[in-house]
């Protein structure tokens, strides 16, 4: 009977047993991760050798050696990082993926090991001597140096009518003749420059003198406007100067990244671009007027791919969050989360900041 009772309890001993063995081995850690990647300077860069190498690829290398961890990168598309997570495809994406609100919902973050923003990128503004000179040649500036001159013309042939036959010496001589002295007796009076050699002798002359010099000051003071605004407008109708000017121009970002959340948020039309490097490319060549991204990326492209035609608006008009992602409830948040913060704390992640991104 004993017999029986021990080999009872055995039994019930081990029905206990078994679902808390099964359960703490559900989600067993791979041999070999599978880590999704994707190419985005300086935090995923592909050197002339083939190999991948940058922020985000440092970083994960020091957390696999810290816990000895097996793994293998695959390239994929930005949308891909996160499919690939939901599907198995991926045991963790390393790039520079953005934390949200959206992307929490259906795969988990660790915490984030690089904070920055969204920026634009415009075209490369003109030289200040070149934007004058251009300015010159404006059919604004047209417009107003002709309306200027038929001005002089008109109060030089009035003044004319009354000096041609009285004061000939000065106002006489052929139609044109003395038409050309009254213009510049206007012109030279309207500027204050009153070199004296001509100047009304009749009454009705020195009338028009008179009030002439008054206008003058007033109608100087107008060109003077005219010809300053002749020579930023174009300028200023063409720059971006902040996200503000966003809606009036031609925008471009990539496709399912977080500009393009931003820029739909505010209601902000945007062309899909198939890389940075095109979007840098179309913004040199005029297809396009702004270029949204991560500010870091486009800092790093235009620095090292010599678009001169090109440059970073100061402003950050969106925080941005870097993680490493994991699959949906990951068992593997807390290690990695452990090791990761160690990471970031350590002088070797100090120098690999600076290696990519300078002092």
């Amino acid at each position: 009977m004993k017999k029986y009772t021990s080999l009872l309890c055995a039994l019930v001993c081990c029905l206990l047993l078994a679902p808390v063995q099964a359960q703490s081995t559900s989600q067993p850690e791979p041999d070999t991760w599978v880590v999704g990647t994707k190419i985005a300077p300086p935090f995923v860069v592909k050197n002339d050798a083939g190999e991948l190498e940058g922020i985000s690829i440092a970083l994960w290398k020091q957390i696999a050696a810290e816990e000895g961890i097996n793994y293998r990168f695959e390239e994929t598309s930005l949308e891909g990082l996160l499919t690939g997570l939901n599907n198995g495809r991926f045991d963790a994406s390393v790039a520079a993926l953005t934390v949200n609100a959206q992307r929490e919902q259906s795969i988990d973050f660790t915490h984030p090991f690089y904070t920055t923003g969204l920026a634009i990128a415009v075209p490369h503004e003109q030289g200040r001597l070149m934007t004058a000179i251009s300015g010159f040649f404006s059919w604004e500036f047209f417009a107003a140096l002709s309306g200027l001159c038929l001005l002089l013309l008109a109060v030089g042939a009035l003044l004319w009518l009354f000096e041609r036959k009285r004061n000939a010496e000065m106002f006489g001589g052929s139609t044109a003749q003395g038409l050309g002295a009254s213009f510049w007796w206007a012109a030279v009076t309207m500027t204050t420059v009153g070199y004296g050699d001509k100047a009304p002798t009749t009454l009705g002359g020195r009338i028009i003198g008179f009030f002439w010099m008054f206008a003058a000051i007033i109608i100087i003071s107008s060109f003077t406007a005219a010809i300053a605004t002749s020579l930023t407008v174009s300028q200023l109708d063409s720059s971006v100067q902040g996200v503000e000017d966003l809606p009036d121009v031609r925008v471009g970002t990539l496709e399912n990244s977080a500009s393009a959340d931003f820029l739909t948020a505010h209601d902000i039309r945007y062309r899909k671009v198939a890389s940075l490097e095109k979007g840098l490319t179309a913004l040199e060549n005029g297809s396009l007027d702004a270029l949204v991204y991560d500010k870091p990326i486009l800092q790093y492209l235009v620095s090292n791919d010599d678009a001169s035609g090109v440059r970073i608006l100061p402003e950050v008009i969106e925080r941005q969050d870097y993680a490493i992602a994991l699959p949906e409830d990951s068992t593997q948040r807390e290690r990695l989360n452990t090791t990761l913060l160690k990471a970031i704390e350590s002088s070797e992640w100090e120098d690999t900041l600076e290696t990519y991104l300078g002092k």
